[in-house]
């Protein structure tokens, strides 16, 4: 019997995205679509707000009811495109009606109560449920989310930034005392749907953002275990991330064991895609669940790129991708 999947927060771009894999995945049964009760969205048919969606999905944005407990226990598993502060306090309703959360928001992405309070200007109202969220950065915490019923989806920066750093931090080839450099742009869609001048199309050309201060900086460094320096920019298209990290190697560390420590840890991760010669690019990756990466050394230095949709891998695929793992089906079950 299909897993009864909702999904909260549908309208925007990755609950358009989660409407789509859920739709034709083969174990979840996509059961309901939500919007907040004060949502313009409220009541529409989902493909009329995405055409692309149309006799694929025609399900209507609900609006969410104040007591949730009844759509909680018709769920088997919920997926939370919703504001950071609102999955905070959505996801105890759910799990106390055993139903399992796959969050993408940054409710419960760090274990420390502080990190809200700072980074993203909150009080965090459910402590006790930081300890038990696992990180869900797929391909290295896997036999973590087995267990949880609480995921917190990584981030879209971080995803990328992560994929192409962690091996070879795992592995001890890089020197970092001198700390690694993330330059990430990323396109419009990761702004979200809502209206704003700074994200308008029109606006954008390439810009910095967030210089020292971005939210992805400590979430990077707290599930990488080595601080980065961390600079995301904003282009002018739509979707996909390309990030160019720069990183000092220790001496005699070799191309080969580069190669080899990549191998290691994603040569059974299909999802995951090295390059054995050139760079990826987001051309490569948009509209795909995957994340490729590529690099480059000299002077005993390497420079890395990766590349991800910041849509799919970066939010709603990794979710997906997570709950397949949860539930014990292969992990690009509908994703593929």
């Amino acid at each position: 019997m299909a897993q009864k999947a909702i999904v909260i927060g549908a309208s925007g771009y990755t609950g358009a995205e989660l409407a789509r894999i859920l739709t034709h995945h083969p174990e979840f049964e996509l059961a309901g679509l939500y919007v907040s009760t004060n949502s313009a969205d409220a009541n529409k048919s989902i493909s009329t707000l995405y055409p692309q969606l149309k006799t694929i999905c025609d399900l209507p944005l609900q609006p969410l009811p104040e007591d949730l407990t009844e759509i909680a226990q018709n769920a088997d598993l919920a997926f939370f495109g919703t504001a950071h502060e609102v999955s905070a306090n959505l996801a105890p309703v759910f799990l106390q009606n055993n139903c399992k959360v796959f969050d993408l928001s940054g409710a419960y992405r760090v274990n420390s109560e502080s990190f809200y309070q700072e980074f993203y200007g909150f009080e965090h109202k459910h402590p006790e449920l930081l300890k038990q969220a696992v990180y869900g950065l797929a391909e290295w915490n896997a036999d973590k989310i087995k267990t949880t019923d609480l995921v917190a989806v990584a981030g879209c920066y971080p995803t990328v930034s992560q994929l192409s750093l962690k091996p070879l931090i795992e592995e001890g080839l890089l020197d970092v005392n001198q700390l690694p450099v993330i330059n990430a742009v990323s396109g419009v869609s990761g702004a979200g749907r809502k209206a704003s001048l700074t994200s308008s199309f029109c606006e954008v050309s390439l810009n910095a953002y967030g210089v020292f201060n971005h939210r992805h900086q400590p979430e990077i460094a707290t599930h990488l275990g080595t601080d980065v320096i961390f600079t995301p920019h904003l282009g002018n298209f739509k979707r996909g991330i390309l990030a160019t990290i720069t990183a000092k190697l220790k001496a005699g560390v070799s191309d080969e064991q580069i190669k080899r420590a990549y191998a290691k840890y994603y040569a059974n991760k299909p999802l995951v895609r090295v390059y054995e010669q050139g760079l990826p690019s987001i051309k490569a990756v948009e509209f795909s669940p995957y994340c490729d990466i590529g690099f480059a050394t000299k002077n005993n230095h390497i420079i890395i790129v990766g590349a991800e949709d910041n849509l799919l891998k970066g939010a709603a695929a990794q979710a997906v991708q997570c709950a397949n793992i949860r539930y014990g089906y292969n992990e690009v079950l509908g994703l593929i």
